[in-house]
């Protein structure tokens, strides 16, 4: 593990904390409204129904296609500014949309999605930049409470929906675009006063290759893990709401399963970080990955309302173990000056992985229906099991 290079005072570090953690909640209020709206909208907008879940698919592309230029400019500009130009995109994400659904057109609302994808990149770094000038007894508990932030957006998001969908009738979700807007422009101004160590000469020079640190087994395992985390993740959640709506349940009833999800996806993030420090982050990521095959056998179990939310509580829990296990992994691989290379690098890989997944569960739930959809979900959790396997049977990392 490395050493940290510029210890930040403990009360920057608490107001860094909580400020990242109130925008990890606005940021991810955000990501609910794509979720939950983005196949619905599709569906209607769509040339064609096996296009209806690709907006929220190019959410996804957004992420992986801006996650490299995000830490590039993190690391000459630092992080700060990244965090600013990311709620810029959120802004602009939301009034994009809102011109979308004014005009009914598919393909502007997919370039909407496509920027919130930017923005939500940008608030991936949250997590890592809470760990910056934090000594590494106390990092991955640094990272969970930022990602604890996201509980208040599972009651956020969906809520938000539900009030402002019908609002500006008879253009459904108008109103919510533009309250999304208003919701990521709060969010800068949170950010503002975020205080970290700027970028070190030996920072912006690199480090190491990344084709070294990549080769670590513990960093394979951690990137597959992650990747593989998010992928299942997003690959049913992103699928479940039209799910729950070709099979005649309501928008509500989908919006409720979907605050449960985000709940339990950030709610144990105020206890992960002490059982990553108790019992490992690799054993933790284990158990993510466990949860998240139950929650797909929960789905195999029936169509009614019932399976549909535990399903999306299990697959919540299991992302939050898994991905921040992970990602607290990922902190074991790099040294200092590499953070923001490695870190990217790690993201890239779990998002450009994300976006196979969620561009075919639309096509896999239009042409083979609920029940494929979950029984694909099982193959790369045994590959992410046997590279963790791998690892864990290392006895420490090779940073």
């Amino acid at each position: 593990m490395d050493t940290v290079s510029s210890e930040l005072p403990d009360h920057v570090q608490r107001g860094n904390i909580w400020r990242l953690s109130v925008s990890q909640a606005l940021a991810g209020a955000n990501a609910v409204v794509v979720y939950a709206t983005g196949a619905i909208v599709g569906d209607a907008f769509a040339p064609s129904p096996v296009l209806a879940t690709l907006p929220v698919s190019i959410f996804v592309v957004g992420m992986a296609a801006s996650i490299l230029p995000v830490g590039a400019i993190a690391r000459r500009r630092g992080r700060r500014t990244v965090f600013l130009l990311g709620a810029g995109a959120g802004v602009l994400a939301g009034a994009v949309a809102t011109v979308a659904v004014l005009v009914a057109s598919f393909w502007l609302f997919c370039l909407s999605t496509f920027f919130g994808g930017a923005y939500a990149a940008v608030v991936l770094s949250y997590r890592f930049a809470a760990a910056d000038g934090v000594t590494p007894a106390r990092r991955a508990r640094a990272l969970s409470l930022v990602m604890a932030g996201g509980v208040a957006a599972g009651v956020i998001g969906p809520q938000l929906v539900t009030w402002t969908m019908d609002l500006w009738a008879p253009f459904t979700f108008a109103a919510t675009f533009v309250v999304q807007a208003a919701v990521a422009a709060l969010s800068a101004l949170l950010l503002v006063g975020v205080r970290l160590p700027p970028p070190t000469a030996a920072e912006q020079a690199g480090g190491r290759p990344l084709a070294m640190i990549a080769r670590q087994p513990r960093f394979v395992a951690a990137a597959v893990c992650g990747a593989v985390s998010y992928l299942v993740m997003n690959f049913l959640m992103t699928a479940a709401p039209l799910a729950m709506h070709l099979c005649g349940h309501s928008q509500a009833a989908a919006n409720l399963g979907l605050q449960w999800h985000v709940i339990a996806m950030y709610a144990p993030s105020f206890f992960t970080g002490n059982l990553i420090a108790r019992f490992g982050a690799g054993r933790v990521a284990a158990v993510g990955l466990a949860l998240t095959g139950v929650s797909a056998a929960v789905g195999l179990l029936g169509l009614e309302v019932r399976h549909f939310w535990w399903m999306l509580v299990l697959l919540g829990l299991g992302w939050n173990f898994g991905f921040l296990g992970a990602s607290a992994m990922v902190l074991e691989c790099h040294r200092p000056e590499e953070k923001t290379r490695v870190q990217s690098l790690n993201d890239f890989i779990v998002f450009g992985l994300m976006a196979v997944g969620s561009f075919s569960s639309g096509g896999l739930l239009s042409a083979y229906g609920w029940e494929r959809v979950l029984w694909v979900s099982f193959l790369p959790l045994v590959l992410a099991a046997l590279a963790l396997t791998v690892a864990l049977r290392r006895r420490a990392p090779a940073a």
